[in-house]
């Protein structure tokens, strides 16, 4: 089933886990996980938002070959 375990052993850990920190405490954790992936998501999103907003012809912090030759140009007039 999940990288060779089968429903048994799922359900014994599931259960070991239970034990281990009470169903409450288990609740929490899962919110906190499920909050932090979240989180996670929105981060990357919003990241790739603001690389497609940015100035396409500066390329962390360099101009492209393009803008290169038009600035010697602009220099030697």
């Amino acid at each position: 089933m999940f990288g060779g375990f089968g429903l048994t052993e799922l359900l014994v850990i599931l259960a070991i886990v239970l034990l281990i920190f009470g169903p409450k405490r288990l609740k929490n954790i899962g919110s906190d996980l499920g909050n932090a992936i979240k989180g996670f998501r929105t981060a990357v999103t919003d990241d790739e938002k603001t690389k497609t907003t940015e100035d396409p012809k500066v390329i962390d912090g360099e101009l492209n070959e393009a803008q290169k030759t038009e600035s010697k140009q602009d220099t030697h007039v």
